[in-house]
């Protein structure tokens, strides 16, 4: 049975560490963590987790893009575990959108990230997988992957003055998006 686990926040060193590839998809800890991990990002309105999140230091996470409270915009999609992921091509077209983190929260930045990417990951059934991803969802992935990296969004934003609170978010620009 899955479970929701506790996020970590920013200064739990767990978050700037880079993390270790999984080893053995089919490990049970790494099947239960996937299902954790799914419980946790639905629970708490995200659109995404990656393991270091929850103090695991493994190179896994979940995209589970879907219209939610934080992201009512977002397309909707069957949340998908990818393990051992990589950017493999990308867009030279950059765009800034809003991110948030579950490790950050109260706080969005205005980030640059591709446009496009295309990724290879390894899904939960052992396969490998090419996708490309386009818009809010290649945000995620991009998002999640610097997770694996030691990342956290407010790394990658260009100006303190495209830091914005929460509530500032939600009440100024979550109705012009």
């Amino acid at each position: 049975m899955s479970e929701s686990l506790p996020i970590i926040t920013l200064g739990d060193s767990t978050l700037r560490q880079q993390a270790v590839e999984v080893q053995n998809v089919h490990d049970a800890r790494i099947q239960k963590l996937i299902d954790d991990l799914i419980t946790t990002a639905t629970n708490a309105n995200g659109v995404g987790i990656a393991a270091p999140q929850v103090a695991e230091s493994v190179q896994l996470f979940i995209v589970a893009s879907r219209p939610n409270p934080r992201y009512p915009h977002a397309p909707e999609m069957q949340p998908t575990a990818m393990i051992n992921p990589k950017i493999v091509a990308h867009s030279t077209e950059i765009v800034k959108g809003w991110e948030g983190c579950l490790s950050v929260p109260g706080l969005r930045g205005l980030v640059p990230r591709y446009q496009t990417i295309q990724v290879e990951y390894t899904d939960r059934d052992g396969k490998l997988q090419t996708l490309e991803l386009t818009d809010f969802v290649a945000r995620i992935f991009q998002h999640e992957y610097d997770h694996l990296n030691g990342i956290v969004f407010l790394d990658r934003v260009e100006s303190n003055l495209d830091i914005v609170t929460e509530a500032e978010y939600q009440k100024n620009v979550v109705p012009n998006t």
